[in-house]
């Protein structure tokens, strides 16, 4: 199944899969979740020296890691400090949740659902053509949660999924319906899954993710870089992952052997990682945020 997938697609098996290209920011975000999240309950800087010096290890140039700091400090991301004339950097409370849902995602939820109840989550709107913007807005974030178009303006999901949230930070509240419910018996479900969601390109990047780590060679590689670039890599493809129920998904799908390979890996370096990014970061606790000017 793998080698069929990974022709289909045009991609080169073995130690040629193609390496996908990171962001900084999905690097800086990922360096963050590792290192510093759990330290500090969240209030701790890390000087822009030592963030420069981890992202170099994965190929990431000076400008673009000053670049992408200021960015997400201007997306409210990160919050900065100078001492003297170092400046540091931290989470904000909005960077710090994003990191935990994502942290949800890989170390509990796991990418193989063989818990699913029945239970769909139907979501419906209905937009003004000219609100693209907040169509494009909803859409990505339905997709975040697990959702598929099962129709334009109708969109599926496994489980109960809470979209309160999603809905009203976008103040879309009076444009869209949630329903709760279960398919009726003489639905095929699996061709409605086949239908809603990209099964094939799902699959391809499990595949490729699994090939090109088994065939790692993590003794030659800087332990902070192996594991920033395997989580990074590992939560870009579980994002898109909906996490379908697994007996309606095809045979030998290839999530689980991906994830033990994740894991597998994840375990191998936390260790060598740690101790690592603990003698080459230099950090300072931040002050209380100043108040908002009116």
């Amino acid at each position: 199944m793998e080698d069929e997938i990974l022709d289909r697609l045009g991609m080169v098996d073995g130690e040629g899969v193609d390496v996908p290209q990171l962001r900084p920011q999905s690097l800086v975000l990922s360096f963050f979740g590792n290192h510093v999240l759990d330290l500090g309950e969240g209030d701790l800087g890390v000087y822009s020296g030592s963030i420069i010096d981890v992202l170099g290890r994965v190929g990431t140039g000076e400008q673009a890691v000053r670049s992408t700091l200021t960015r997400m400090v201007n997306r409210g991301l990160l919050r900065r400090q100078r001492e003297g004339r170092r400046m540091f950097f931290g989470l904000t409370p909005h960077a710090a949740d994003i990191l935990r849902d994502g942290g949800q995602r890989i170390w509990r939820d796991g990418a193989v659902n063989e818990d699913w109840d029945g239970t769909w989550t139907l979501l419906g709107f209905s937009l003004p053509e000219s609100w693209q913007r907040q169509r494009h807005d909803l859409r990505s974030r339905l997709t975040w949660s697990g959702f598929g178009a099962l129709y334009s303006g109708l969109w599926i999901a496994p489980g109960r999924v809470d979209v309160r949230e999603i809905v009203s930070e976008l103040g879309l509240d009076a444009h869209v319906k949630v329903f709760h419910a279960q398919a009726d018996e003489f639905t095929d479900i699996g061709l409605m899954i086949r239908e809603s969601w990209d099964l094939e390109a799902l699959a391809a990047r499990y595949v490729a993710f699994d090939k090109r780590w088994t065939t790692a060679d993590l003794a030659a590689t800087d332990p902070i870089a192996t594991r920033l670039r395997l989580v990074a890599e590992w939560l870009r493809i579980i994002r898109t992952d909906p996490r379908l129920p697994v007996q309606h998904l095809p045979a030998e799908w290839p999530a689980r052997q991906a994830q033990d390979t994740f894991r597998r890996i994840a375990e191998q370096t936390a260790g060598p990682a740690g101790r690592m990014a603990a003698e080459v970061l230099e950090t300072t606790p931040l002050r209380p945020a100043s108040p908002e000017r009116p």
